[in-house]
């Protein structure tokens, strides 16, 4: 087992963020734009431009468990009910995310919402509250719809099969903002892989960048550097800024500081003990001292770290590990109808996410809780999987009649020397992955899973159950979906493995909610802690329920506004 270096003495700032996700990098840069002195702590490495795994050796090396040697971008959690898979790396989720910033529904910030084993959902803060902060983080991330009218971008089937199957059905359709660079410059035309102008901060990964060239890698990180992530712009703005950005940092302990402030200590993940176990008892802290102390580690890494922190903060809320939701995600799959087979979506062709058909909620006009179903895609190389994976039999079949055939040609010693037309036939026809689609789906689940520690590590007590009438309603719509385009509808596998409905969510909220008061909220419409001034929560562990779309741009802006009510 190895033990790394010494640890460094301590220093004070003005401001610890740890974590550079959504809530993290916001932090980050307005602080630092202000003239705080900040330090910014990720667990997980950079991702410049052309770094991301793609080669088998690759992605087995990327995954997050660094006691095991493994230092990766995906960290993979299974809890009981459902799993869940979220990023580890400088620009946190924006590394792996799907690139779409809705703003969170008007009606949807409910208040004092019934949940069916007591109590209640509510959102101290407004849209209103948000609507100034959700300009600026566009302003910085500069969203814009898939501009599939550009003829570069009319080859993308799924979004026309979408728009046009909610059209048949009488259901709302739009393109939604997409982080994606599409165009060279925000006054230029849209184009495929062309150079892109860097932004007057800077680019703190010091490497070109291209706009998007369609190539359905937006979940597994783009090398093209064509999403406009958190590390291309509010981290690098922030570093410009002056931002002290220190990567391969996992905090481990945090703890109020006597006369004000808070103490935080880090272990450094030292790239050299990749593919070796290390021993947690034998990794040395590093310490640093600051006036504020703002926890961005995304819902999982904040909870878990107040959960086992908690002795040192005495007035933390006994809300502490309550609101946890899956923001209501669901994943199943369009698959060729025997009716029309040939119906074509090219999910590898495009961004991720191209179009979004809304479905509305009782407090918006709509009956139960409303929900989002999106067009899903993936990279080219999972066309090759479905094909050669799903249909080895066919695939054998082939082979075989390939044998025959040569094997009679060799025999007879046939004049025929072509071999094209028998190795093409040795090719599947591509109707499976072709006319295949994931469905993505988010919404307003029931938010009543709780958060603990057992056994040092973190449980989370939540199933679907509780929300059984929403998902059956989203599973509704997909199957309509489905049908209006002569399509196959498919489960996702796990939903009923082992004989219980279990999701895989993406967007993981809650652990340490938002309150009016700290009967009901850890943290105050402000982010900061009750009791424990200059303690913030700034992520998606703050959110007190589901935020129904995507909750990136929401995460974000939330972040924003507590940074504007701590500045002044």
């Amino acid at each position: 087992m190895a033990a790394y270096p010494d640890g460094m003495a301590s220093e004070h700032v003005d401001a610890v963020v740890v974590g550079s996700g959504f809530g993290g990098s916001v932090a980050a840069y307005r602080l630092a734009e202000a003239g705080r002195s900040v330090v910014v702590l990720e667990r997980g490495r950079p991702y410049p431009p052309g770094s991301f795994p793609r080669s088998p050796v690759e992605m087995k090396q990327a995954f997050w468990d660094p006691h095991e040697g493994l230092q990766g971008l995906f960290d993979v959690w299974r809890f009981r009910g459902f799993s869940s898979v979220v990023s580890s790396g400088l620009g946190g989720g924006s590394l792996i995310y799907a690139n779409v910033l809705l703003r969170k529904d008007e009606r949807w910030f409910v208040r004092d919402d019934p949940l069916p084993g007591g109590g209640y959902e509510t959102w101290p803060i407004t849209r209103a509250d948000l609507e100034p902060h959700y300009d600026a983080v566009e302003a910085m991330l500069t969203p814009v719809p898939y501009p599939i009218d550009e003829p570069a971008y009319r080859a993308t089937p799924k979004t026309a099969e979408m728009r046009g199957a909610a059209e048949k059905l009488g259901l709302h359709f739009e393109l939604p903002p997409l982080a994606v660079s599409f165009a060279p410059r925000p006054d230029a035309r849209p184009g495929l892989g062309l150079p892109m102008a860097q932004a007057e901060y800077g680019n703190l990964h010091d490497l070109p960048r291209q706009t998007c060239r369609l190539c359905g890698e937006c979940d597994i990180g783009c090398n093209e550097g064509a999403k406009n992530t958190l590390d291309h712009t509010y981290l690098s703005a922030a570093k410009h800024h002056g931002a002290d950005i220190r990567t391969r940092c996992e905090v481990r302990m945090i703890r109020p500081r006597l006369g004000g402030g808070y103490e935080v200590g880090y272990v450094h993940h030292d790239p050299s003990y990749e593919g070796r176990r290390i021993d947690p008892g034998r990794l040395p802290q590093r310490r640093v001292t600051c006036d504020r102390l703002i926890l961005g580690a995304g819902t999982y890494g904040t909870t878990l770290l107040l959960l086992r922190n908690r002795a040192s903060f005495p007035w933390l809320s006994d809300a502490l590990g309550t609101r946890f939701s899956g923001n209501g995600d669901l994943l199943a799959f369009l698959l060729p109808g025997r009716d029309s087979p040939s119906v074509t979506m090219r999910a590898s062709r495009g961004p991720v996410i191209t179009g979004a058909i809304r479905v509305p909620d009782t407090a918006d006009g709509g009956d139960g809780r409303g929900y989002y179903v999106e067009d899903g895609g993936y990279p080219a190389f999972v066309d090759w999987l479905a094909e050669y994976g799903a249909g080895g039999l066919r695939l054998l079949t082939r082979a075989a009649d390939f044998a025959v055939r040569w094997l009679h040609a060799q025999a007879t010693r046939s004049p025929d020397t072509g071999l094209s037309a028998a190795v093409s036939g040795l090719l599947a026809d591509g109707t499976l992955s072709s006319g295949s689609l994931p469905l993505l789906a988010m919404g307003r689940d029931i938010p009543d899973g709780v958060m603990r520690l057992r056994e040092g590590r973190l449980d989370v007590s939540w199933s679907t159950r509780t929300s059984m009438d929403y998902f059956q309603r989203v599973r509704t719509t997909m199957r309509a979906v489905a049908d209006e385009l002569g399509a196959s509808f498919a489960d996702n596998p796990v939903w009923f493995s082992w004989f219980v409905n279990r999701i895989i969510t993406v967007h993981p909220l809650g652990g340490a909610p938002m309150g009016d008061a700290e009967e009901s909220g850890v943290v105050g419409p402000d982010g900061q802690a009750f009791g424990h001034p200059g303690l913030y929560v700034l992520d998606g562990a703050a959110m007190p329920g589901p935020v129904g779309p995507n909750p990136s741009l929401t995460i974000a802006a939330f972040a924003d506004r507590a940074c504007t009510l701590m500045l002044d």
